[in-house]
């Protein structure tokens, strides 16, 4: 029934959600030194998206309210939260 109040989240989060760009080093590098980095990794994140996703893992029926591009990094995060149950 699509009025059952019980259908819909349990859990709405309203924040951001970000796509991190992570690349690995073997030392931190001291200031004005310059370090070869490993391969490029793309990471879902943010504060509001982790909370989401959060919810969800822990059984919630959750939500995210927030605002990502129609572009390849928002297709990355809209499918990153769809595998996640929000």
């Amino acid at each position: 029934m699509a009025d059952d109040p019980r259908s819909g989240p349990e859990v709405a989060v309203v924040g951001s959600a970000n796509l991190d760009l992570v690349v690995e080093v073997e030392t931190i590098p001291v200031a004005g030194e310059t370090v070869l980095g490993g391969d490029l990794r793309r990471i879902p994140g943010g504060k509001g998206a982790n909370q989401a996703v959060a919810a969800a893992r822990l059984g919630r029926r959750a939500a995210m309210i927030g605002r990502v591009g129609d572009d390849d990094a928002g297709r990355t995060l809209r499918s990153a939260m769809d595998s996640a149950g929000v």
